[in-house]
């Protein structure tokens, strides 16, 4: 489904060009679920950024599904980036003044459909990530951990075809982020939807298929776990 072909990423830093991306191959195959691991300034970061359709200054290809989007126009690209990619953050990037039900219907209005029509949608999508009744809350209303299934509502309530968790777990305490890895595991199995986590957290990776490893802006191997 992913598939990224020598990929090299510069960033011009006054005089200095600073290689950060260093001939990356990586492929992603449809309903996998993968883990990401490297220290800070590996080139996590500008990876995701690349397979989510956000940063295309780079050098290779990337082909998604056999096209190559890389002249698209940046209309073009964000189009695709709404309907084909959901993300998930560490701090959820909820917005507070908006209920439950508001926050996970966003995609659907950039996406330009009628959200009534999808209220049913919406409600089994809150039910799958264990928010019954949660609809008419606000955020603040909740804990961390179920702010983050909000996000996580949120990001599949398009029915992408992958999710980017960017350090999902990374605010909650070590209960909290097993229910919300096991809700991951269920939502790839539910859907098929492919997962792409990113992650410090061994523990968490192991729950994933496979786990690539990133240093230095280089895959330095590739780990099968699940």
């Amino acid at each position: 489904m992913i598939n990224l072909k020598n990929i090299n990423r510069f960033f011009q830093n006054g005089s200095e060009q600073k290689h950060i991306l260093k001939d990356v191959n990586l492929h992603i195959q449809e309903g996998e679920f993968i883990a990401i691991m490297g220290p800070s300034g590996s080139g996590k970061s500008t990876l995701i950024n690349i397979i989510g359709l956000i940063d295309r200054g780079y050098e290779g290809d990337y082909i998604f599904n056999g096209e190559n989007y890389k002249t698209g126009t940046d209309n073009q690209l964000a189009e695709i980036r709404n309907k084909t990619v959901g993300f998930v953050f560490q701090n959820f990037k909820l917005i507070q003044n908006n209920t439950i039900y508001e926050n996970v219907c966003i995609p659907l209005m950039y996406s330009g459909h009628n959200v009534q029509k999808f209220h049913a949608q919406v409600i089994q999508t809150l039910n799958d990530v264990g928010l019954v009744e949660k609809e008419h809350l606000v955020p603040n209303k909740l804990s961390g951990g179920q702010q983050q299934r909000v996000a996580i509502a949120r990001a599949i309530i398009n029915r992408p075809k992958f999710i980017i968790a960017d350090e999902p777990t990374g605010a909650l305490d070590s209960k909290t982020s097993k229910d919300i890895i096991d809700l991951f595991i269920k939502l790839n199995k539910l859907y098929r939807t492919t997962i792409i986590l990113i992650t410090h957290d061994r523990a968490v990776a192991e729950k994933a298929n496979r786990i690539i490893h990133i240093h230095d802006g280089q895959i330095q191997r590739e780990e099968v776990v699940g």
